[in-house]
């Protein structure tokens, strides 16, 4: 059994982007900047940016953090995004979910110009990606994608079973592994509430994603000998053994399922670190205008 370790490759491709960061620098020009939105107090959505801003530091890119708080207003929030759009010295950007219950959130990804949306959330790049144009693609479907080809996980005529259907997981994951690509070529089959016996379905799957927001919601029973399976959940549980009374787990039962599994992700350490490091790399493209519509 392998353990997919997306902390170190998280590193390893770090450190490349820093290579070509630094001689972008060398030639004169200025580094790539990413902003982040954060309005409110979230704790987790405070962690998430916190790791974004540190990857900045570490791969040279210059950041911005705007604060805002739980009362800021629709109005005043799509402001601050039409003046990112405008700012020339901000190559992407991105507004932090979940947003307070009055901010409509749709509205928000829409104003969101598609050449600076390196979340690759708006509709116009989600609907490239799905005809195979280049496109920013959603960070987290893109660091899974890394962390398969990174490991030498072959794609190609595999049954890939999601379960999840979200907008920002499982269906962009569902189409770019579909697709006739380097990393794509598979036959998906994507699960979610309503299906039936999804035990049935999840025990044919040769590799296995787990994106429904269960804590250990994928048991050894629900999958065969031989499996890839990638964890995107994070979920904090109570556990009274640790000093800080909880601890984060994943959609899968790790304890359970590793030892059935050819490879697997842990969490905390898997698909998370890639998840961010995908975001530098949309980053580094958008300094480098290489999708163009």
């Amino acid at each position: 059994m392998v353990v997919l370790d997306g902390k170190a490759l998280s590193t390893t491709i770090k450190n490349e982007i820093r290579i070509e960061v630094d001689q972008i620098i060398a030639k004169g020009d200025r580094p790539p900047h990413l902003a982040a939105v954060l309005v409110g107090n979230n704790p987790a959505s405070e962690a998430y940016v916190g790791n974004k801003v540190r990857s900045c530091e570490q791969v040279g890119f210059s950041s911005t953090l705007i604060r805002r708080p739980e009362t800021t207003t629709e109005e005043e929030l799509l402001k601050i995004v039409s003046d990112l759009n405008e700012d020339a010295d901000i190559d992407g950007f991105i507004v932090q979910l979940p947003l307070p219950s009055h901010i409509n959130e749709e509205k928000v990804t829409l104003a969101i110009n598609p050449h600076k949306d390196v979340d690759g959330f708006h509709p116009l790049n989600f609907g490239r990606m799905a005809q195979g144009l280049p496109a920013y693609l959603p960070a987290t479907p893109q660091g899974v994608l890394l962390l398969l080809e990174r490991n030498g996980i072959e794609t190609s005529g595999q049954h890939v079973v999601i379960v999840g259907r979200s907008n920002i997981v499982g269906t962009p994951l569902g189409i770019l592994m579909s697709r006739k690509d380097k990393m794509g070529n598979a036959t998906v089959t994507i699960t979610h509430s309503r299906t039936k016996d999804l035990a049935a379905e999840t025990k044919r799957a040769d590799i296995l994603v787990a994106a429904i927001g269960i804590p250990n919601f994928i048991t050894a029973d629900m999958v065969k000998e031989g499996v890839v399976v990638i964890d995107v959940g994070i979920n904090r549980i109570d556990d009274p053994t640790r000093k800080s009374g909880s601890r984060l787990v994943g959609d899968v039962d790790y304890d359970q399922v590793a030892p059935k599994s050819k490879a697997i992700t842990p969490v905390p350490g898997g698909v998370g670190p890639m998840t961010v490091t995908a975001l530098m790399l949309n980053t580094l493209k958008a300094r480098k205008k290489e999708i163009r519509y």
